[in-house]
């Protein structure tokens, strides 16, 4: 495997306080990755924004304004597992599609590779760039665009279920699923404007507990204990 994109919920982030950081969670995420890296892997990370803003709150705050909070939120979140990553000894950049100051760089495709061709770990921050489309569409979108084989998606929940195995104990773990009956069934791995591009781009996805020891080497070394969606 040469290139994978891998998606962080902030949720998990947050690891048991569900808020703000984690910072030992963190630091396991970045030491796994600095293992792919040392193996030649290029790696390229979006987060989610889920543990400081969940969007609109309130009927007071406009749609747009909110999704705009929620942008903002995963450019912090980058910034921060950023300098996590770097405390480690990886080198980093920050791309986001509208500008931020010195914070961070715009994205574009041929520095994004650029950046991840030179060993760099490249973070997508602040989604899409515009309202009504989640962090979900910005992983795929990113992911299709620097060519990435695989999407990995670290979540709270250890794979793909035919129910919420929060709420009910008989649910059923997928080992396997198509994207096709991730639409139809609407199994939610990801929303359905990103199911929908990762189907027409066939960009598969695995999704997998972060919680789990060592979850995302092994889960590109092929010990995976969560689902794999097919294209």
């Amino acid at each position: 495997m040469r290139r994978i994109l891998l998606k962080l919920s902030g949720e998990a982030l947050a690891g048991e306080k569900k808020t703000g950081f984690d910072e030992e969670t963190v630091r396991r995420v970045a030491l796994q990755v600095k293992q792919l890296t040392e193996d030649g892997i290029q790696v390229g990370i979006v987060t989610g924004g889920g543990n400081f803003w969940r969007g609109r709150t309130s009927e007071n705050i406009d749609r747009t304004k909110a999704d705009q909070i929620g942008m903002l939120a995963t450019v912090m979140n980058c910034i921060y597992v950023s300098e996590i990553f770097r405390s480690v000894g990886m080198k980093t950049s920050v791309l986001t599609p509208f500008a931020c100051g010195s914070f961070t760089e715009l994205f574009s495709k041929d520095r994004a590779v650029s950046r991840l061709e030179e060993g760099q770990v490249v973070f997508f921050a602040g989604g899409t760039g515009h309202p009504y489309f989640s962090t979900d569409t910005g992983v795929v979108l990113r992911a299709v665009e620097v060519e990435a084989e695989v999407i990995l998606l670290a979540k709270s929940i250890d794979g793909v279920y035919d129910d919420d195995p929060g709420r009910n104990p008989l649910a059923k773990k997928y080992e396997e699923v198509s994207i096709d009956e991730v639409i139809a069934k609407n199994l939610q791995v990801v929303d359905m404007t990103a199911s929908i591009l990762a189907r027409d781009n066939k960009m598969p996805m695995w999704v997998f507990g972060l919680g789990e020891e060592n979850s995302i080497v092994n889960t590109v070394k092929g010990r995976f204990n969560g689902t794999r969606v097919k294209v």
